[in-house]
Parts: structure tokens; C-alpha cells; sequence
């Protein structure tokens, strides 16, 4: 999500200062690669890059390819095979070893329904969104159809008609098929040898932070610097400034019996409560039970979180405690705020991707899984 918000301020300073710009998108990955599918960089007239679409192995040549596109107008679909042995011919040794697809489009700023104007409809709420984009490895010589639809719920945005018909049925037909958490790649032999890429985009994962004291202050400048979205809830005013707390994109100040009702919640929600004040925690935790956050963790030794389970299960109050984490954290060995913080954001990163943390080492297959 920061990426898509780096590209979109890139777009519109570009926009201001009259600069051509070409997108970059990797839409296929066959194999091991640094980026996969979904990953973007932005390349203005004059060289200058935001996002990336590798470790930097690939941005040169791509950033030359993106300039010729620029240039004729014509969208590019450039092919980085990496499992050449002979793969000092990008500058550098990749050691990836995997085929990636890049698709180039240029960018017209008169057109409403760009790739980057979809995609600014895309984050522009809290609504899961997928988009289209139409490629052709067999024919990647040729001008590529592009980024050009976006749904989101029962809305169709860009220019569908430009698509076969019959295919459009068949994305329709995928989509309502597959989990909205997942990018969709699949091969159309019938529709002209093309390939579509539907790809998942998700709003950024949102924090609820309890808590305004010093130990929550890296917790909310590593979530900046993630790009998630931070929300900081405390009852003490002097506390939750936007001075301690500039990157809040809203600061609510009150007590554990109103504080809760004025969040907006969904599945994408982490809630932490950081307060060091049982009391207040007790009525927030009873307050967001019935929100059914995926993870609310709670700061704190085990007993303190059996204590405040015991007094709400005393007030007859059914609490799921899969969805509870304490002590939060995963187990890295933090000491001091700044490595716990870390160690937080790393579990609430793992428990809303679904993902069992543990040492890539020793992981059966490769890093990323595959695309549908």
C-alpha cells in the first residue's frame, strides 16, 4: 500500500511539473523472484523512479525501456529471464532464478481512467478492490491491451468495452470464483494466447493504538514507516498530541467507555492496548470484543491478560481468545520499546496475512507463494 501511495504523489507532482511518466508493473513471475506480481515503479521523462520492481537489479535497463515507451506512446512488455547463468548482462548477479514479466504502460494524464487514476480509486476507501490487466507474452513485440478495469463491490470502473466480450465473462466468472485475498493469473489460449492478471488490493492494515506513552512512540513511527495506518485512542489529553504522534491520522482522547464507539472497524484491524491502565484496558477489551477484530493484543505479562478475560467472563461475556494476543509480540528476544514495537507490528503483519511466523530457512518450497 505505501508503494501505491509513493507512485500516486510521484504521478501528481509529475502532473504539476508536466512530466511524462510511464508505469512499470510485474503482472507475471515464473519461478524465484526479489518482487511478485503487483509490484510497481513509476518513471518520469527525466529518469527519476519511485517504487521499484526489483532489489534494484532490473531498474536500470526497465528505467531505458520505460523512456522508449515514453517516447512512442506504446505500452511494452518486457521479459527478465534470470535463470540464465549469464545474468550479469542486467548489471548485476540477480541469483533469482525465476522468469518476470514486466508490463510498461505510458501514462496519459487526460485520460480519468489511467492505470494510476484506478488505482487512486482503488485505495480511496476501506474496500477491497481487483484489478484487470491484460498482457500477452506470446505477442510481448506488440502493443499490450493494458491496466483497464477496476472492480469494487458491484461497481465497474475504466473501459471494459474494451475487452472481448466473452473473456470479460470469463474474468467475471474467475473473480466470483477465488478469494478476494489472492492475485489471479491465468493463460486465455482461446482468447488470442493472452494472459490476465487480477490483482488483489487491499486497504492498508489499520492500527488501533491504546496507549500515548513513551514505549508506544516507536510503535507508531515503525507503522508510519510501514504505511499503515495508525489510529491513537488515550484518555489522557496531554499525552495524545499530533506533536508526540504526528503520524495519527486521527487521535481520540476520552474514557474506556466511549472511546470504542467511535472507531470504524474492519477485518483489516489490529487493536493494541499499550495504556498500562488495567481499568481503562478492562472496558476497551469488553467494548471491542464484539467487533471481532483478528487480533487484539494486549501489552503485558499472561496473568494480566487472564485477569481481564476472568472479569469479563464473570459479567457473563463469551470471549474468543483465538483472537487475543498476549503477551503480544513475537518471540525475538526485544528488549527496550523500539524492539518491542517491532516485534508487535511483525505479529499483527503475520496474523492479518495468515501466515505462521517462523525463519525462512526453514521453509519447505519458495519465499512467496504462487499465484493462483
Amino acid at each position: 500500500m505505501k508503494e501505491i501511495l509513493s507512485i500516486i504523489q510521484a504521478y501528481e507532482s509529475c502532473r504539476v511539473e508536466a512530466k511524462k511518466v510511464a508505469l512499470a508493473t510485474v503482472v507475471q513471475v515464473d519461478g524465484s523472484a526479489y518482487r511478485r506480481p503487483g509490484a510497481r515503479m513509476l518513471v518520469s521523462e527525466d529518469g527519476e523512479l519511485t517504487g521499484a520492481i526489483s532489489g534494484g537489479c532490473l531498474e536500470g535497463d526497465a528505467l531505458r525501456k520505460a523512456q522508449t515507451v515514453i517516447f512512442q506512446q506504446k505500452s511494452m512488455l518486457v521479459t527478465y529471464d534470470t535463470t540464465d547463468e549469464d545474468d550479469q548482462k542486467f548489471g548485476v548477479g540477480l541469483g533469482c532464478n525465476g522468469i518476470i514479466h514486466v508490463l510498461i504502460e505510458p501514462i496519459d494524464y487526460h485520460n480519468t481512467i489511467n492505470p494510476i487514476e484506478l488505482l487512486k480509486i482503488a485505495i480511496q476507501d476501506r474496500i477491497c478492490s481487483r484489478l484487470i490487466t491484460v498482457f500477452s507474452v506470446k505477442y510481448s513485440k506488440q502493443e499490450q491491451i493494458g491496466t483497464k478495469v477496476l472492480l469494487k463491490e458491484n461497481q465497474v470502473f475504466g473501459d471494459k468495452d474494451s475487452l472481448d466480450k466473452s473473456l470479460w465473462k470469463q474474468i467475471q466468472a474467475e473473480i466470483n470464483a477465488n478469494d478476494s485475498n489472492h492475485h489471479i493469473i491465468r493463460k486465455y489460449e482461446t482468447f488470442d494466447d493472452v494472459q490476465v492478471f487480477i490483482e488483489s488490493i487491499k486497504p492498508a492494515i489499520r492500527i488501533f493504538l491504546f496507549g500515548a506513552g513513551n514505549d508506544t512512540i516507536p510503535v507508531a513511527r515503525i507503522a508510519d514507516l510501514l504505511g499503515l495506518e495508525l489510529i491513537l485512542i488515550d484518555g489522557r489529553k496531554n499525552l495524545a498530541t499530533a506533536n508526540r504522534f504526528p503520524s495519527a491520522i486521527k487521535i481520540i482522547t476520552g474514557s474506556g467507555d466511549e472511546v470504542v464507539k467511535q472507531l470504524e472497524t474492519d477485518s483489516n484491524s489490529a487493536a493494541l492496548l499499550m495504556t498500562h491502565n488495567f481499568e481503562y484496558e478492562a472496558q476497551v477489551l469488553e467494548d471491542l470484543l464484539p467487533l471481532g477484530l483478528p487480533y487484539v493484543g494486549i501489552l503485558g505479562p499472561k496473568k494480566k491478560s487472564e485477569k481481564l478475560i476472568d472479569r469479563l467472563e464473570r459479567k457473563g461475556i463469551a470471549v474468543n481468545q483465538a483472537a487475543i494476543y498476549s503477551p503480544m509480540g513475537l518471540d525475538i528476544g526485544a528488549e527496550g520499546a523500539e524492539e518491542i514495537a517491532l516485534s508487535i507490528l511483525a505479529e499483527v503483519k503475520a496474523v492479518l496475512a495468515k501466515k505462521q511466523a517462523t525463519f525462512l530457512r526453514n521453509k519447505n518450497g519458495p519465499i512467496h507463494e504462487e499465484n493462483q
